[in-house]
This record gives structure tokens, C-alpha cells and sequence, in this order.
């Protein structure tokens, strides 16, 4: 198994959160936006 030192650690955890969960989220609820938007023009809106 490879010993992976503190600064290739802490590298990595800043990457993971600073660049892919900001960007995971932004891309879920962009995506559950886009389902809505698009049932609601098929569908019609609410109410």
C-alpha cells in the first residue's frame, strides 16, 4: 500500500471541497430544475 504524505492529503481534501462539491451541488439541483422546468411544460404548471 503507498504512504501518501500530509501535503498530497490535504491537497486532496482541499480539491474535494472547494471544487467538487460546490460543483456536484450546483449540478443536482441545476438538474432538478431542469426536470421540473421541463415536466412543467409537458404537465402545465401547478394548480
Amino acid at each position: 500500500m503507498q504512504d501518501i504524505d500530509k501535503k498530497t492529503e490535504f491537497r486532496s481534501f482541499l480539491v474535494l471541497a472547494f471544487l467538487l462539491a460546490p460543483a456536484l451541488t450546483i449540478a443536482i439541483v441545476g438538474g432538478y430544475g431542469f426536470i421540473v422546468w421541463i415536466s412543467q411544460m409537458i404537465f402545465g404548471p401547478p394548480g
